[in-house]
């Protein structure tokens, strides 16, 4: 029986090259893996410039280290300074990374919901506006988005390493079920998010509620 999912030709979400170099991994760097990808998919928007500028700074640090050695330059000094310029950078030019992180979601999306979809460019200059118009809940998705990713990447390295299951034949022939989940993942995770963020902005009114009656105490008190 030939599964509908297994050699179709069209980009997988879940990618079986990719589990296959990750399944050798150890427990403590998939458990980070989990670790971090929660973290991120519960304070995405809270803490969206410390992770845009470690997500941008880490991006550049890799590309300086590939790129590096086809210009007879020291790798790891390359990959330091670019990465460290990167994330500067990116404090900056926070709205801009929302940009290209709406563009190459929304190409993306369109490569994994029809195969070959053209035009491209219209694909990502169309989501960049839309990343930049609803900036705050873009944010949120793309953070939800992306932790889900690496919690799914993450668990099912973890599961291949417990022999409980073989992640890379999961990948090829249970690709729906696999980008079902992480779909699900991000809508947890943007209520998550929101309902993180209605909490902080109540602490942050109580906050500044308590703050005129301890002026008024001290003037008493005084």
């Amino acid at each position: 029986m030939v599964d509908p999912d297994a050699g179709d030709g069209t980009m997988h979400l879940l990618a079986p090259d990719i589990l296959i170099d990750a399944r050798g991994l150890s427990i403590g760097i998939t458990g980070t893996g989990i670790g971090l990808g929660l973290l991120l998919w519960v304070t995405g928007w809270w803490m969206h410039r410390f992770w845009i500028v470690l997500g941008t700074t880490f991006a550049a640090g890799i590309f300086g280290l590939l790129s590096a050695s086809g210009h007879r330059l020291q790798p790891l000094i390359v990959a330091i300074l670019l990465g460290v310029a990167a994330g500067v950078l990116a404090l900056s030019l926070v709205r801009l990374v929302a940009f290209a992180a709406g563009g190459i979601a929304v190409y993306l999306v369109g490569q994994l919901a029809a195969k070959g979809l053209g035009e491209p460019l219209i694909c990502f200059l169309a989501g960049g506006l839309i990343g930049l118009f609803v900036f705050r809940f873009w944010i949120m998705v793309t953070t939800s988005f992306l932790g889900s990713l690496l919690m799914t990447y993450s668990g099912l390295c973890l599961a291949d390493h417990l022999g409980k299951l073989n992640a890379v034949d999961l990948a090829d022939h249970k690709q729906s079920i696999l980008t079902g989940v992480v779909a699900g993942l991000t809508v947890f995770g943007l209520l998550a998010q929101l309902g993180v963020e209605r909490l902080r902005r109540r602490f942050a009114a109580d906050e500044q509620d308590e703050l005129p009656d301890m002026r008024m105490g001290r003037r008493r008190a005084a």
